[in-house]
């Protein structure tokens, strides 16, 4: 019995290292709240800098601004919020939504909280008549 939680310690370790291995983390000039260009290229995303600074185990809200590819604000946009650590091979704590759309192209998030400090991935997709796409933050908490 010992030499098989021995066993299932030792893999849970080499899998923790390899998640560790492959996340490798971005350059400096990656983090921040933006603006950062969707995957396809058909969004700008901006956050707005919070009035406090991003904390672990604190619950938040954040304002997002979507601009299509031309610059223009989009409302009536569908987003999805995901996230996690990613050098940590965990996702976020709780399930944060956008809760309302404060017009041009601004929309509030809701119910995003971070467990503890380090580098973070703030995942949006979006989606509106310009078409689905995703964009990423990377964020330090």
């Amino acid at each position: 019995m010992k030499n098989k939680q021995i066993a299932t310690a030792i893999i849970a370790i080499l899998a923790l290292l390899t998640i560790t291995a492959c996340a490798s983390r971005p350059s400096a000039d990656q983090f921040g709240y933006g603006p950062r260009t969707s995957m396809e290229r058909r969004y700008t995303a901006t956050i707005e800098a919070p009035a406090q600074p991003l904390k672990p185990r604190r619950m938040m809200k954040l304002q997002v601004s979507i601009r299509d590819a031309a610059g223009n604000p989009v409302d009536n946009a569908q987003i999805e919020v995901d996230g996690g650590m990613p050098q940590h091979g965990h996702g976020l704590p709780t399930k944060p939504r956008v809760t309302r759309s404060l017009g041009d192209g601004r929309y509030e998030i809701d119910g995003l909280r971070f467990n503890m400090g380090g580098w973070w991935e703030l995942r949006l997709a979006v989606t509106s008549a310009a078409g689905s796409d995703r964009v990423t933050f990377n964020l330090e908490v």
